[in-house]
């Protein structure tokens, strides 16, 4: 339910230049412009369930996109049942979308990949939420090793042996001398991960999906006290998500999707940090660096 200074479920999120959508609440394109977020530059669209609180705001954002003359394809994935509710919207509104939408309906029972680039990797996977839901992770691949530089001189190496070593394998030269890659070469980074999820009660295998994710939002709903209506509306409570973050081994949570019954956010932070001292209960226009 709408809530003073809090709007309705969406995320944007950027990896390696690509701007990502994870669900598209009511007035997304508001909040987007507000928050200087350029929605022309996005890339993907990521629905979790049909729930209007997620998906209300696809309509006015559509709607812009196509009127600021949007030309690059958009990717959508979204549950099966969200095909006719964009049926419906190029029916009657159409005409101003000059771009390409590319709906891919999610079916997994388990995680499995629906994007891929060189650099990146976005599993979808089932939640537990009453209706069809998914949640998502994004990964970053293992990146290609870099070359000390000064190993390049040190060594006289070759464009031959820095692709070996790129390559994370050692040097063998002619003469039978070694050049270990754990000496001239080093990893930029290690690979990050995000995760969301949102609406789901707990279930068994999520937090063997969601193992080491660098940094997971998960929805609280309810304080701790109101567990059993979490039970009855298929979401989750502080305590619940912050068990699961320690479990799953993570190490950021952030929370949200807070009861329009509570207007403070602080008695969420405080019962998860009881559990899992890294919690922060998120507020809109939050910022957070993985």
């Amino acid at each position: 339910m709408p809530v003073r200074g809090r709007n309705q479920s969406a995320q944007a999120l950027q990896v390696h230049g690509r701007l990502f959508l994870i669900d598209c609440g009511e007035g997304v394109q508001y909040s987007m412009v507000e928050h200087r977020i350029p929605m022309m530059k996005l890339d993907s669209l990521f629905i979790s369930h049909i729930h209007g609180d997620h998906v209300f705001g696809f309509f006015g954002l559509l709607s812009t996109l196509g009127m600021k003359g949007r030309q690059t394809p958009l990717n959508i994935f979204a549950p099966p049942a969200f095909g006719p509710m964009l049926k419906f919207f190029l029916s009657y509104y159409g005409d101003g979308v000059g771009f390409e939408i590319r709906f891919t309906p999610l079916k997994m029972k388990e995680p499995e990949t629906i994007l891929e680039t060189k650099s990146i990797r976005v599993q979808a996977f089932p939640l537990n939420h009453g209706i069809e839901t998914f949640g998502f992770r994004f990964e970053e691949k293992e990146p290609a090793f870099n070359v000390h530089k000064e190993a390049i001189g040190k060594y006289g190496l070759t464009l031959t042996e820095i692709g070996t070593l790129k390559r994370g394998e050692d040097v063998v030269r002619a003469d039978g001398s070694v050049i270990p890659a754990s000496e001239a070469a080093y990893k930029p980074f290690v690979p990050r991960s995000y995760a969301y999820c949102s609406d789901t009660a707990p279930f068994p295998e999520e937090a063997l999906w969601l193992k080491g994710t660098t940094v997971l939002y998960h929805e609280t709903t309810y304080l701790q006290e109101l567990q059993d209506q979490g039970a009855l509306r298929h979401h989750s409570t502080t305590l619940q998500a912050a068990a699961l973050a320690r479990e799953a081994g993570v190490q950021k949570l952030l929370i949200g999707h807070y009861s329009s019954r509570c207007a403070e956010t602080a008695a969420y932070q405080a019962e998860c940090r009881t559990l899992f001292p890294e919690t922060y209960a998120t507020s809109d226009g939050d910022s957070f660096d993985i």
